[in-house]
């Protein structure tokens, strides 16, 4: 995003007039000190500096926000040196931009015309045409060359006669718009699919399209707002976007290495980001190589497919997964069966093989009869949708969702298809019989508990605007989860009285959801602010309809929340249940979260050394409440800068319980073979082994302290040195004895050495690698409060060196996929 100063534009309006209208003749050329204004006021085109430069360029700007925000560059290789620019149309109907000294710097190629005008439309399209021409019908426009934004109605993608090729390249600098390293472009081949291009190296894809969304953003959805569309002709291919709601302002930004979506709201508010992608470790390309499926609820995030081992086990245990996967069993062709891998994005479709007719059936039966291909999809998964994508090479680049993406149908002998204790195949019918069976008996089910729960609960709640739900009745209505630990089973006779809300109050506070009260997203939902009619701040976490596991998580945390009260614990207000919504409403927290502004370039200097410092005695004695001083032992088994949420004043208050665990009175540890958590703040033992204790939550406060210290992610690997990360980087400056070098520079020098010290040898301590080197929390809050305890020396931290032999081969050993896989044989 360009910005100049609100001074400055003001100083632009007057310096800087339009000229009448929004055109352009042969006869009124548009000169440096003058612009033109669309006909509705939206954009406007004329010369200006970005940022610090003092260049001059040609571009189109927004004219009623705030904010100076570019979206489109004519010279952008050519600059102007001075304020002589003019734009003229030649007298063989071009656009020519001269300097002083009558040198072109950019023009148009179009056919001649004979009566050529410009013209700067509403949409911020800037058009050449015919005088007397349909207003649709073009010699030229700025649409057809992006730079790095794109607008409502413009399109990406390829013109297959031409050869003309429509994408998006960031600037090279905010003070420096010409074409940089990174590019967005539509790659045509197969079933089209969107990459991020550093150079010539693939940084992103975005999966092919599926009539609704591409499958590897299944966020990138139509709503409200926004419509998406993609087009696949004979001649062309592309894709572009739509606003439904006039009022909202959107575009789309190549930023660097990231696309982005912007909403402008306000100009309080300003442009909010509303979309990004990459997103995650699972977004770059092909992070876990050939056959590799990659998740980032899982722990290493790289598995390999069904059938198939990593190629370099001791690469893959070290959790370099760029080599993939082999097959156990080779083909044999005409024995071979199907596996179905579902909530994908499916593989890289550039070799892939494109059939827009032919059915899912008859996909199938292409792909079996031919010995080379080795996996199949469904082009179009919209209702009635027909279309086949074969591959007939490597699957490379598949992520793993919770929620969207769609179905992979991948090839394997038919030996890895036995199932069964009588080790036979079950066939495609015996397969759907079964799951016939077992839906319809699920259903008939549900339906039956669902009549006796709606009976129960509206016999015995009062409807109003707060209801008061019995603890029990409310756990029911949600059914029950897959890994039923969490609760102590001998309170679960006990009645706790939990504030409900009517769906309606939560429509009125949160302005029905609007998208100008969203706060954030995560794999449970979406979270809004809102305000409830006696003035109190809300924020409102809404369980995604289609979230299964947001389902477990909604009823883990109202179970645990509900019954915990510690002023460094965000507190729970009530739940909302009605049809089909889930929603928990806590008290709002005016600063959001931690990770909003400790690693935000511009807002981290906000927290001082001792505001930083009491995060982190906050955030312990929030641990140590739950580990000791409640009525349960809870492992949070999640902690991070994301649920540390800060107040107005930024005390810290630990959030989001979905996945935490109660412990039993003598309990040390437990074993799970569902790791979830955040991967670099997960403990060794937990991510590997599926061990977790409290000294687990431990292994992660520490993290959370060095990130609060340094403000940095422990993700980040350091350029300098690529194979560090944080938790590395901290030990070798310890070592050096330079801790001192770990301190976030936004904070200048008010602070107190020997603090600073104390509080990175504690987090060092936290994370050392044996679980049981580590202290108990209790020791921590002395550690951190008395500048005259004596600390012990911290040992080599997890994630540091390679563990033994033994504990990589019981890691592999435990580690689970639990990818969701349907078998099906060739008939």
């Amino acid at each position: 995003m360009k910005t100049w100063p609100l001074s400055l534009l003001f100083l632009s309006s007057l310096l800087y007039p339009s000229i009448a209208g929004d055109t352009i003749t042969p006869s009124t050329p548009l000169s440096d000190g003058e612009t033109l204004v669309s006909a509705g006021g939206n954009f406007e085109l004329g010369f200006f500096s970005p940022g610090s430069s003092k260049n001059r360029y040609l571009g189109i700007w927004y004219k009623n926000i705030s904010t100076h925000t570019v979206v489109w560059v004519a010279n952008r290789e050519a600059p102007l040196t001075d304020g002589t620019g003019s734009l003229n149309i030649s007298s063989d109907g071009n656009l020519i931009l001269y300097n002083q000294a009558a040198k072109v710097l950019w023009s148009t190629n179009s056919s001649k015309a004979s009566s050529p005008v410009a013209q700067l439309l509403d949409t911020g399209n800037f058009v050449l045409k015919e005088g007397n021409s349909d207003s649709h019908s073009f010699l030229w426009q700025s649409f057809n060359y992006p730079c790095d934004t794109l607008l409502p109605g413009m399109k990406l993608g390829w013109n297959l006669t031409t050869g003309f090729d429509l994408y998006l390249t960031t600037w090279k600098s905010t003070d420096d718009p010409s074409p940089g390293d990174y590019s967005f472009k539509l790659d045509p081949l197969g079933a089209p699919e969107f990459f991020i291009w550093k150079q010539s190296t693939k940084e992103y894809r975005s999966g092919p399209w599926n009539g609704i969304q591409f499958s590897g953003e299944p966020e990138m959805d139509s709503d409200n707002y926004l419509t998406f569309e993609f087009f696949i002709y004979p001649h062309a291919v592309y894709y572009m976007f739509k606003v439904v709601d006039s009022s909202i302002i959107s575009r789309f930004m190549l930023n660097q290495s990231k696309i982005q979506r912007y909403v402008w709201f306000n100009s309080t508010l300003g442009w909010t980001l509303y979309w990004s992608i990459p997103k995650d470790q699972c977004d770059y390309y092909a992070v876990c190589g050939p056959y590799g499926i990659c998740n980032t609820n899982d722990s290493p995030i790289c598995n390999c497919m069904y059938g198939f081992t990593p190629k370099s086990p001791l690469e893959w245990n070290l959790r370099d997964g760029h080599n993939g996967c082999v097959r156990k069993t080779s083909l044999d062709c005409h024995g071979d069966g199907f596996v179905r891998l579902s909530h994908v994005k499916l593989p890289d479709t550039s070799n892939s093989t494109l059939n827009e007719s032919m059915s899912l059936e008859q996909c199938r039966e292409s792909c079996l009869n031919n010995c080379s291909c080795v996996a199949y999809a469904s082009a179009n998964i919209t209702e009635g949708g027909s279309g086949c994508i074969i591959w007939g090479s490597d699957l490379i680049d598949i992520k793993q969702f919770v929620d969207g993406g769609q179905d992979l149908y991948f090839r394997l002998a038919a030996s890895e298809l036995n199932t069964g204790s009588t080790g036979g195949n079950l066939n495609e019918k015996e397969v759907i019989v079964i799951i016939v069976i077992c839906v319809a008996s699920g259903l008939l089910l549900l339906v039956s508990s669902g009549c006796y729960i709606w009976h129960k609960m509206f016999k015995s709640i009062k409807l109003s605007g707060r209801r008061q739900l019995s603890f029990d009745l409310a756990l029911t209505a949600l059914g029950s989860t897959q890994d039923h630990h969490p609760q102590d089973e001998s309170n679960r006779g006990e009645e706790l009285e939990l504030p409900l809300f009517e769906l309606s109050t939560i429509v009125i506070a949160t302005a029905n959801f609007s998208i100008s009260n969203k706060l954030g997203e995560g794999g449970f939902g979406t979270v809004y602010k809102g305000e409830l009619e006696d003035g109190q701040g809300i924020a409102v976490k809404r369980l995604s309809r289609h979230s299964r596991q947001g389902t477990d998580e909604f009823k883990n945390e109202v179970m645990l929340i509900a019954k915990l009260q510690h002023v460094n614990l965000v507190r729970l207000l009530g739940c909302c249940m009605q049809g089909e919504d889930r929603m928990l409403i806590y008290e709002y927290m005016h600063n959001r979260s931690l990770d909003t502004i400790i690693f935000d370039k511009t807002k981290c200097a906000l927290l001082t050394w001792q505001k930083r410092f009491n995060i982190i005695v906050g955030i312990a004695r929030g641990l140590l409440y739950l580990h000791q001083d409640s009525r349960f032992r809870i492992i949070h088994r999640d902690l991070k800068a994301s649920n540390i949420l800060l107040d107005k004043d930024m005390n810290p208050k630990i959030s989001d319980f979905g996945v935490a665990r109660i412990f039993g009175g003598d309990q040390i540890d437990a074993y799970t073979k569902r790791v979830v958590g955040t991967y670099g703040y997960m403990s060794p033992e937990y991510a590997m082994d599926g061990i977790f204790s409290v000294k687990s939550d431990v292994f992660s406060f520490g993290v959370l302290v060095l990130e609060i210290i340094s403000g940095k992610k422990n993700r980040v690997i350091y350029s300098a040195e690529p194979n560090l990360n944080l938790l590395s980087h901290t030990w070798k400056l310890w070592k050096e004895g330079n801790g001192l070098e770990l301190l976030d520079k936004s904070m200048g020098c008010s602070y107190s050495i020997n603090e600073v010290l104390r509080c990175i040898q504690v987090g060092l301590l936290c994370v050392q690698d044996r679980a049981e080197d580590r202290p108990h929390m209790s020791t921590v809050i002395l550690m951190l409060g008395s500048a005259s305890t004596m600390l012990p020396l911290p040992k080599q931290p997890g994630y540091c060196s390679e563990r033994s032999a033994i504990d990589t081969e019981r890691s592999s050993s435990c580690t689970v996929n639990e990818i969701t896989m349907t078998m099906l044989a060739s008939r």
